[in-house]
Parts: structure tokens; sequence; C-alpha cells
């Protein structure tokens, strides 16, 4: 028979009666004969058992307990209570029943790009199910629970061969009656006359969303633990998405914003000057270069004056402008005057010119205004038509 083990790396060997090179197979079989013996007797001792098997049957964990004993299990990161927590709750030994997270509760939260600009505060009222303060969320008149007789409050039944436990077969499950709980109702209570046996109740909570400046669309802002209560659950969280409405004006792509201005054809050539209103209502006087031609859409930015950037609201983005101009439809009455001033601030002219020769070999063409859009359809309606009545043709021949 081998040694037992000496010093702090011996107590849990000692606790299950085992040797320090127990199998796996002899480890189970104690630990299903020492937990039985001190099953609803000594919790203490319940809870020894519970921990040294789940140190001993981890061959990780094992191996640094046999080295250097429980204190290197702290060292190491975890204390030997929280390995055993970590493990057994939640585990069906009536240990205490690790609480499940509920859901979180998602709301829409629509954000004008004038609010996205500037600091803005939303006031918002959201229902949501609170834990009853009449029974405590166990839906019960009374507000007590008695212990459950069937397993005497561990939440667990043990099955099997309770006559020869050595035999290692003993098998745990929860116990039907209280659910694994470990309490059960008293046979006459009655339902709490607040929530009506439901555990909680409905509530209603305001809560003031602060939207930063430069937030972005999708961007969550989130309410830890204020989404519904319930009973051996940890609280949710709400969030509120942001948003972003589409603005009139302005088009914002990331921390820049894109606005679109028209000029008059003399206003491209001989320069232009304009006001305009921003999202914090400041007024932005621009304007051309002296002898600058704008093209038709040309872009411009101007440094700093597009978004706010999130959390560092001392920097913004460009805002860029894009320019269209706006062509007349004819120059007539042109006097050849007026034709020669404009051919000399002009560029030259880039047609080819032909003498009287080259262009009597040429077929004139005249051009007249089209939609492409509704040209384009007229021409495909026309060809269905036309390949529609071809089919008709072959058919009847």
């Amino acid at each position: 028979m081998s040694e037992r083990l000496q010093g702090d790396n011996a107590r849990f060997y000692k606790i299950l009666n085992v040797s320090n090179t127990v199998s796996e197979y002899d480890l189970k079989k104690a630990y299903s004969y020492a937990y039985m013996t001190f099953r609803g007797i000594n919790r203490e001792k319940s809870r020894d058992v519970a921990l040294a098997y789940e140190v001993l049957s981890d061959p990780k964990k094992r191996k640094v307990y046999d080295q250097n004993g429980e204190d290197a299990l702290t060292i190491c990161g975890r204390d030997p209570m929280d390995l055993f927590k970590s493990t057994f709750e939640g585990h069906p030994f009536g240990l205490g029943a690790r609480k499940r997270r509920g859901n979180d509760a998602i709301y829409p939260l629509k954000v004008s790009l004038e609010e996205l600009y500037n600091d803005t505060l939303k006031m918002r009222t959201v229902s949501r199910n609170v834990i009853c303060s009449r029974c405590n969320g166990n839906g019960l008149a009374s507000g007590d629970l008695m212990t459950c007789a069937d397993c005497r409050g561990e939440g667990v039944m043990v099955s099997g061969m309770q006559n020869n436990p050595h035999l290692g077969q003993n098998k745990l499950h929860v116990c039907k009656k209280c659910k694994g709980t470990g309490e059960t109702i008293k046979d006459n209570d009655r339902c709490c006359p607040r929530c009506k046996g439901e555990k909680v109740v409905q509530g209603k909570k305001v809560l003031e969303v602060v939207v930063a400046k430069g937030s972005q669309n999708g961007q969550k802002i989130i309410f830890h633990g204020e989404a519904d209560e319930a009973p051996d659950r940890i609280t949710g969280d709400i969030v509120f998405v942001v948003e972003e409405e589409e603005h009139a004006k302005f088009k914002r792509k990331g921390n820049d914003l894109f606005v679109e201005h028209s000029l008059s054809l003399i206003e491209a050539l001989w320069g232009f000057q304009f006001v305009s209103t921003h999202l914090d209502n400041r007024q932005l006087l621009i304007k051309s270069n002296l002898g600058e031609v704008v093209k038709p859409d040309q872009f411009k930015a101007i440094n700093d004056e597009g978004m706010p950037m999130y959390r560092q609201t001392f920097m913004r983005g460009k805002l860029y402008i894009r320019f269209t101009v706006d062509f007349p439809h004819s120059l007539a009455p042109l006097t050849p005057d007026l034709h020669k001033v404009l051919e000399t601030i002009l560029p030259p002219k880039t047609s080819v010119q032909l003498d009287d020769m080259e262009l009597a070999k040429c077929e004139e063409k005249t051009m007249h205004n089209v939609h492409i859009g509704e040209s384009s359809t007229k021409r495909a309606r026309g060809e269905q038509e036309a390949h529609t009545e071809d089919e008709d043709r072959y058919d009847g021949a």
C-alpha cells in the first residue's frame, strides 16, 4: 500500500479516505460513499467532500495540489472554495443554484443629426417587471417556504445500490418534489394577493438617456441591471440603440459631413459667396478664391466643420461641399460683339474646323433633348412588343 501524504497536501485525501495513488474509479466510489455518509447530517463536511473531489478528480488541479498543497491553488489565482463554487453551484447537490442572467431589453432611440452634433438628453419611460415586495418574489401569501422533506433540503436524491455504497453505483438525480431548490410550499399556503403568485409586478422607470456628441448610428447606450427582474435571476440590461434620422440637407459618413450646393454658370465662372446654416445654427460664410473656376460635380472641403468625434469632441471631421452648376438652356440672343467678348475670356474651341469640300462629304444630323431613363424604358417596351408580335406570327403560321 502506498504511503499517505503528509502536511497541507494530504487533507483532501484524508477527507475521502484514499491514498495519493487512488485511481479515478476508486476516487468516484470513495466520493459517493463519503457524500452519502454526511448527506443531510453535516453540511460543512459535505462541502469539504465536494471540494476534495473537485480538486482530486481534475488531473491538473491534483498535480498542483500534490506538489504544493492548498496554498498553491490560491497562488494560482483561485481559492479552493472558489473552485468548489465554480463547479458545484448550479449542480444538483443542494449547495446553491447558480443564477442565470435575464434577457436584455433593447429599444431603438431615434436621434436627429442635430442632436448627434450636440449633446442631448432624452427622457424615456420603460415598463419592467420588478420583484414583488409583498412576498419577496416567492409568490406566497405568507412569504415563507419550508425545507423539502424528501431531499432534506439538499435538492437531490440518491438512487442505486444504497446497501453497498462501496460499489460506486449510486447516482444523484434532482429531487422531483422541490425540483432541486431544496424548498417546498406549505400545503395550506396560498398565492400572494399582490402579484397573484407571479412573483413579479409591473413597474415603470424613467431613464435619462444621454446621447454624447459624435455618437454613431447603431451605437449602444447601456443601463446595467435595469431590465426585467425575476427571482433567482441576474437582472439583464436595458439597451438603447441609436438610430440616426435622415437629414434634409446634410449627409453623414463617419465623422465627415456632405452637403450639395448649386451654382449658376456666372458664379461658377466669376466667383461666388453664400451663407450656410450649420447643425448648431452657426452661420458659415463660404466663398470662392479670386479667379477660381468651379467645375460641375467638383468637391471642396472645409476642415474641422464635420461631425465631432465621439469622446474626442475637440476633434472634428471635414465638411465636404459638392457643387453642381446650372447651365442656361440657351445663350440667345447672343450678339456678335458679345460672342467675341466671350471668346477672348473662355478657353479656345476644341472642335474640328472643316472646309467646304470636307463638309460636303458629311451627313449633317440634328440632336434633340432626351431623358435617358425614359428613353431606355420606351425602347425596351418597344423591343418586347416587337418580340411578342414575332412569336404570335410564328404560332399562327
